[in-house]
């Protein structure tokens, strides 16, 4: 345990450690992501972690990564995850022990899993991201069971309908059921697939 204190120690002391740091907002316009951020479409960013190799900027449309190689490689790849596209789950926070200089956020996008340090100091800041995300998680939980009750209701309607007589063209029927089956799927998309969490952000974070 003392050769892992005194590593850190001097990997703090040379540069090289990864532990990562909240940003402040007014130095958003700063950090490598936000050249990547459609702010033309309304995309804001509410929170910063910059490490020495990785930036994580979340928006209100979602997570966008940028993952260096090492803190010494230059070479950058941007990643984006869309709340529209991919779910929040797994959520979960782990404060420091005694000894440790950092704490840490775990979550899964989709299936892409991240854990990222931070600057124990900064744990009470931190606490609001994992907030926000919890609240994101509970939210898109909730419109995928919306989303589900719909498609089941959908299917019993139909299934219900194919076991009825049914008198007129069959042609136009069939293309009259199936526009009203896309124009159902469309709307339940529509309303519970949301593409834009800011409240879930400012019910939480203060910026």
């Amino acid at each position: 345990m003392a050769g892992n204190l005194f590593g850190r120690m001097a990997a703090d002391t040379l540069g090289l450690s990864d532990i990562g740091k909240i940003i402040e907002p007014k130095d958003f316009d700063k950090v490598d992501g936000d050249d990547y951020i459609m702010h033309e479409d309304g995309e804001k960013i509410f929170f910063v972690i910059k490490s020495k190799s990785d930036e994580y900027v979340f928006t209100n449309r979602g997570l966008l990564h940028v993952d260096g190689e090492n803190a010494m490689s230059k070479k950058r790849t941007v990643r984006r995850h869309e709340f529209c596209y991919e779910r929040v789950h797994t959520v979960s926070l782990e404060t420091a022990g005694t000894i440790d200089a950092d704490v840490e956020i775990k979550f899964n996008f989709g299936n892409k899993a991240f854990s990222i340090d931070v600057d124990k100091r900064q744990l009470e800041q931190l606490k609001d991201l994992y907030k926000a995300l919890v609240e994101i998680n509970r939210i898109q939980g909730m419109n995928y069971t919306s989303i589900e009750d719909g498609t089941n209701g959908l299917k019993m309607a139909n299934d219900a309908l194919s076991r009825c007589v049914i008198e007129g063209n069959i042609t136009n029927i069939v293309q009259e059921l199936t526009n009203f089956n896309l124009d159902w799927m469309e709307a339940l998309r529509k309303t519970y697939s949301n593409r834009d969490f800011t409240e879930a952000f400012e019910k939480y974070i203060n910026n």
